[in-house]
């Protein structure tokens, strides 16, 4: 980074103060870390997972709170993979560190050959292999660097493809019940992710596992959201909202809410169906015009 101009200075400080709220408040909102956690923080090489370790590490000078963090990196053994480059940044800053090497590589190289897409077997060996770890480390949460576009992706992937209505949670116990998983940028967009690692300038390594294929249906999803952010700004960030706004009787899970044993006349119900009634929703002037313009387009 060159020399910064002052208003150049003052977005940086922004950024930085606006990235630390949003964590601090995700923390809070769900109780990610208590008194004496011991918190192993999952690093990647890529840059969310870099701010994800450098703002706790912010927060860990300030909090009210002590915890302990201790970063650990997955070598898969991938060939090319620059190995000196997270060791180094880890011992620049003086972080405790432990890297696991694990040959998942050839696994999932096995898996390619046959012609199917690996992002989700590669996560799936990663886990295991993580929750190992943090069991020896004696870590209480295991940090992932998940953000909230991550989040809203998976909620369309699911419910495109996978006809559910589920995302990747802030915070949740492990499938092997055995560990607590936080995502504490749950809060926090990737694109102010993304400026801060450029500021911070991380030591980004890219993913090339597998030639790096990316996940055809999230690429499509994440481009979807991007258009979304571009055209009607605001709408992700309502969207957002909508996850912690969650009213089961007006879905149609019969799990979920106990739709067989609705019964009339117990008076009114708070938010209840207006049946007859539309939803009125507020839109803003610009999405208006958007909509209307694209309503009118010749067909």
């Amino acid at each position: 980074m060159g020399m910064m101009s002052r208003k150049e200075q003052h977005n940086v400080n922004k950024l930085h103060k606006r990235l630390r709220r949003l964590v601090g408040t995700a923390i809070a909102d769900f109780n990610m870390i208590e008194n004496g956690d011991r918190v192993m923080v999952c690093l990647s090489g890529g840059k969310d997972s870099y701010a994800l370790l450098d703002i706790l590490r912010n927060l860990q000078a300030h909090a009210p709170i002590e915890f302990e963090l201790i970063a650990v990196n997955l070598d898969q053994k991938q060939p090319g993979f620059p190995e000196h480059v997270l060791p180094g940044y880890l011992t620049s800053i003086e972080m405790p560190f432990q890297i696991v090497e694990q040959d998942t590589y050839s696994v999932v190289k096995r898996v390619i050959a046959e012609g199917k897409t690996t992002c989700s077997l590669c996560s799936r060996l990663r886990r295991g292999v993580l929750y190992r770890v943090a069991g020896e480390l004696g870590a209480t949460k295991i940090a992932l660097g998940h953000h909230r576009d991550d989040i809203l992706e998976t909620l369309f992937l699911n419910l495109f493809y996978g006809g559910k209505l589920k995302t990747m949670p802030p915070k949740l116990v492990s499938d092997d019940g055995r560990h607590i998983v936080i995502r504490p940028l749950a809060y926090c967009k990737e694109k102010d992710l993304a400026a801060y690692a450029e500021i911070e300038d991380f030591p980004i390594i890219p993913c090339n596992l597998c030639g790096s294929q990316k996940n055809l249906q999230r690429q499509a999803v994440k481009e979807m959201l991007q258009q979304w952010d571009k055209k009607f700004p605001g709408r992700l960030e309502t969207m957002f909202t909508a996850l912690q706004n969650i009213q089961p009787s007006h879905l149609a899970d019969p799990l979920l809410y106990d739709f067989h044993g609705l019964k009339a006349g117990n008076g009114p119900v708070a938010d209840g169906d207006k049946a007859f009634d539309p939803e009125i929703f507020e839109t803003g002037v610009e999405e208006m015009l958007s909509l209307s313009a694209e309503l009118n387009e010749p067909r």
